[in-house]
């Protein structure tokens, strides 16, 4: 029971309690006023002369910082501080920022019960709209992550974008993911009890009594915004889409399965999809077994995969600048 819930909890996370300061490559510290007060994140802007076309990474669940990482729960990837050097040696600038509730904001983090999924459409529709009237850039790409990628989805239509990116992106609504988890591996009748409080957030209607077996997952205070997720599903969203769209799936995600980047591929047929043999939920390129695996979940210095680098780039490379009402419907 305890590795299922550690497991989830990549899924569904506390906010954190700090981060590292971004190091390395030449970076510059952005900022962004909302109505909460400000946003913090990092450009990256390759060498050469401007306009350079720019992505917009947005991070995974739980209180993931600029660079990809978790302090809470221990998670040290690095894998968009990565991703962004890649593809600024590439001829990409990029814009990675703190979700709320992790590194430099932290205190911008909503009490639970207040947070919505549309709090992270927001900020990230609110970071691309900066970037689409800053005219260092050319075309303006979305790359959503994990639980990022249908968040990507949906702030790709209201910035608009030009491209959209997935990288290991669910293909189904959030409940059926966590109903395939669940079932092979809590016994009959505690399943039962979860499959009636799935049910029930479905319908908008949150639960007071949750098994304590459970609440690292169906806490009280974190059921409105699993309401507020529940509600989406990736493949009608990405169907909604009118810009060109990539859509990367590593074979060796433990936590997103080829299968969901197929219902994303099907739901879009324009889209174009890559598999990487050896690339895992945290973009790292690694051998086959679990144990390196989740290793790589803790090891910065472990290289990304370089196709997801590679794939990315080509993919904007070909991308044309468009204006006005053709970004997106």
């Amino acid at each position: 029971m305890r590795s299922l819930l550690t497991s989830l909890l990549l899924i569904i996370a506390a906010p954190a309690l700090f981060a590292a300061p971004p190091t390395g490559y030449p970076q510059t510290e952005v900022t962004l006023k909302i109505a909460a007060g400000t946003l913090h994140g990092t450009l990256e802007l390759p060498s050469g002369k401007a306009p350079f076309p720019v992505v917009l990474i947005i991070a995974g669940s739980g209180p993931t910082d600029r660079d990809g990482n978790d302090r809470q729960l221990g998670l040290d990837t690095d894998c968009y501080k990565l991703l962004a050097e890649a593809l600024a040696r590439n001829g990409i600038a990029s814009l990675r920022y703190d979700k709320r509730g992790a590194g430099e904001d932290m205190l911008l983090a909503l009490p639970e019960n207040k947070l919505r999924f549309e709090t992270y459409i927001g900020d990230a529709v609110a970071w691309g709209r900066q970037l689409r009237a800053d005219r260092r850039f050319s075309t303006l790409t979305v790359i959503g992550h994990s639980e990022g990628s249908l968040i990507g989805m949906l702030a790709a239509r209201e910035i608009p974008a030009d491209a959209y990116v997935s990288i290991a992106g669910a293909g189904v609504p959030i409940q059926h993911v966590l109903r395939a988890q669940l079932k092979p591996k809590l016994p009959p009748d505690l399943y039962r009890q979860a499959e009636s409080i799935l049910r029930s957030l479905e319908q908008g209607k949150t639960v007071a009594q949750v098994p304590s077996s459970l609440d690292a997952l169906f806490r009280p205070s974190v059921q409105p915004y699993l309401i507020s997720w529940f509600k989406y599903d990736p493949a009608r969203e990405i169907a909604k889409l009118r810009i060109p769209a990539l859509i990367v799936q590593g074979e060796r995600d433990l936590q997103v399965q080829v299968s969901d980047a197929e219902a994303l591929k099907k739901a879009d047929p324009a889209a174009r999809l890559v598999l990487i043999p050896d690339m895992n939920h945290a973009f790292k390129d690694i051998g086959s077994g679990q144990e390196a695996n989740t290793a790589a979940y803790f090891n910065p210095k472990l290289p990304i995969d370089p196709e997801l680098s590679a794939s990315i780039a080509g993919f904007i490379h070909a991308l044309q600048p468009v204006t006005g009402d053709h970004h997106a419907h």
